[in-house]
């Protein structure tokens, strides 16, 4: 039988926007109708559809073989997660057997299959998994990972398939009890497992469908985004199945290799919605090629930024090379969110351009202050995220706790129904995190502007040079404008000097031409100057070395331990 893309409508079932008690509820309901999931190829061919109704009764099926293995509701079940249907049918036969969920990331290279295992056992042992599923091109580095740990089975999809079942029907979990866990990306520190309740994650999706994106009957979506993120799993397939949109999948090494493809599938299949960090929008705008001309993104009516501090100029060029395709860019809508608040914190208002604060660069500096500028070298831009969810709230706090004013750059706090219960088995780290009273600290430095959110930067990112605030993402994409890089190929952040701090920009240079290298690294050093008046230690390091946490965002943290470590080689330009 060939196969064919799900529906983008449900004639004769009646669209609910995700007003369901639990997520096996809004399964049950989806499953009346024709929508679901599609995996594509790397060159756009579907391979396999999903409805909702296969999933649901598919689902049902595995929960009894979870069962049947000895597992018991509240248990741990660690999913490897890859963009297949395997995966869907695992966690959500977990959401009917009352089991949990625990999405980790594939690996993304061989070079580096011990950190993965060493990973892969960490997270398991973290949450106490008794059983662990992986793709069967995983199978060796799957035992190696779980060999010793007191698991029931480990193995691939068919091993679980294979196993016995229960004569009890499944007992799914009501909406107060814990429905997954998600990892954080670990961008800061070693990823933490953060529960999400039911109740939680339909408070999210009801926001972001209600609210945020306005979702509605006719709506479809498109993704690349790995189903272990937050952004990936939440946003692009479980709020697409409490509102029954069909979803149309790449993965995410395939959108690496021919990132063009996402933008036919939207084509192709008229998706209205879809998200990705600023990088992929500049991927997609280096690798335009002539056959575009076939493109039609007039369907596109919200392209979402997530994920990492949003980049105008990328933006900016993307709408410009994709406008004669009918892309609007009154689509783009820059949002906030994270893995603790389930996804999504706000949104930018739908329908019309974002904004672009400009502000005073020294008052930013020394005092904190967003005070606006007119657009020029004194001035820097930020772009507004949009106003906290209905039911939620964003309160921006100085270093004693005090609630700032507007325009006055400070800890970001949220609260709201979205906030996560804590983190897994870890209740020093949720103490600080959460408040008794709900507030999260986010760990963001941003600023309040008519209501809407600005986003400057991570608290712990922050240089701070002779009393003068600098952010990391100032000097990073100053010097990635350069036409030798690319986005994502610098790494700033500051380091004790004797006395003082000093700065260190890491550079992935695939320049070798030893008086080329030289010519680059002045070349840096000149447009930080300029930009940002500061002087800086460049360090050519080869291409992928910088180090990025799972969701695919570049760990600072990282980069300068293993800078401080000797890792890379001392390849040493000059900004002089």
């Amino acid at each position: 039988m060939t196969e064919r893309v799900t529906s983008t409508t449900n004639p004769g079932l009646p669209f609910r926007c995700a007003d369901f008690e639990t997520m096996w509820q809004a399964l049950d309901y989806a499953a009346q109708g024709e929508t679901g999931y599609n995996f594509f190829d790397a060159k756009g061919e579907l391979q396999r559809s999903l409805t909702y109704r296969e999933l649901r009764d598919q689902a049902r099926s595995f929960a009894r073989h979870l069962l049947g293995l000895g597992l018991e509701p509240g248990d741990r079940m660690v999913l490897v997660a890859d963009t297949d249907a395997d995966f869907m049918i695992g966690f959500m036969g977990c959401q009917y057997a009352a089991i949990l969920p625990v999405p980790v990331a594939i690996p993304t290279s061989l070079g580096g299959k011990d950190a993965y295992v060493a990973q892969l056992r960490h997270q398991i042992e973290g949450c106490g998994a008794k059983a662990v599923m992986a793709p069967d091109s995983l199978g060796a580095i799957l035992q190696q990972a779980a060999a010793g740990l007191p698991i029931k089975l480990a193995g691939a999809p068919k091993d679980f398939w294979a196993a016995p079942t229960t004569s009890h029907d499944p007992r799914p979990a009501n909406a107060d009890a814990l429905s997954y866990l998600q990892y954080s990306s670990g961008s800061t520190r070693f990823p933490k497992g953060i529960q999400i309740t039911h109740r939680v994650f339909m408070a999210n999706a009801y926001a972001i469908a209600r609210d945020g994106l306005r979702v509605r009957a006719g709506d479809r979506c498109t993704s690349w985004l790995p189903l272990y993120h937050d952004m990936g799993l939440v946003g692009f397939m479980l709020v697409p199945l409490t509102t029954q949109m069909s979803v149309d999948y790449i993965a995410t090494r395939d959108f690496a290799r021919r990132s063009l493809t996402w933008l036919k599938l939207i084509s192709d299949h008229a998706g209205t919605l879809s998200y990705s960090p600023s990088f992929g929008y500049d991927l997609c705008t280096r690798r335009m090629r002539d056959d575009a001309d076939k493109l039609d993104l007039s369907s596109w009516r919200a392209a979402g930024i997530g994920g990492d501090m949003v980049q105008h100029e990328t933006l900016q060029r993307f709408s410009a090379m994709f406008g004669p395709h009918g892309f609007s860019k009154t689509a783009f809508v820059p949002s906030y969110g994270m893995a603790e608040t389930t996804l999504a914190m706000s949104f930018a208002p739908l329908d019309q351009e974002y904004q672009v604060d400009y502000v005073d660069r020294e008052e930013l500096a020394h005092h904190n202050r967003a005070v606006p500028a007119a657009r020029g070298p004194a001035a820097r831009g930020f772009v507004a995220c949009g106003r906290a969810l209905i039911g939620h709230a964003f309160e921006i706090r100085d270093a004693n706790g005090k609630s700032c004013p507007e325009r006055q750059v400070g800890r970001i706090f949220f609260k709201g129904p979205s906030v996560m219960r804590g983190y897994f088995q870890e209740p020093e780290l949720t103490r600080e995190a959460l408040s008794p009273d709900g507030w999260l600290d986010t760990g963001d430095l941003g600023y309040m502007l008519d209501g809407q959110i600005v986003i400057t930067g991570r608290a712990k990112d922050l240089i701070i040079i002779a009393g003068r605030n600098i952010w990391p993402q100032d000097l990073e994409w100053a010097a990635e404008e350069l036409p030798e890089l690319r986005r994502g190929d610098a790494a700033a952040f500051s380091i004790e000097d004797g006395e003082s701090e000093a700065i260190v920009v890491l550079v992935q240079c695939r320049v070798t031409d030893p008086e080329a290298k030289t010519k680059l690294a002045k070349d840096i050093g000149a447009v930080l100057q300029k930009s940002a008046g500061v002087e800086a230690r460049i360090v050519f390091i080869p291409p992928h070395g910088l180090p990025q946490t799972s969701s695919g965002k570049l760990s600072r943290a990282k980069a300068k331990a293993n800078y401080l470590n000797g890792v890379y080689d001392a390849d040493i330009g000059t900004n002089k």
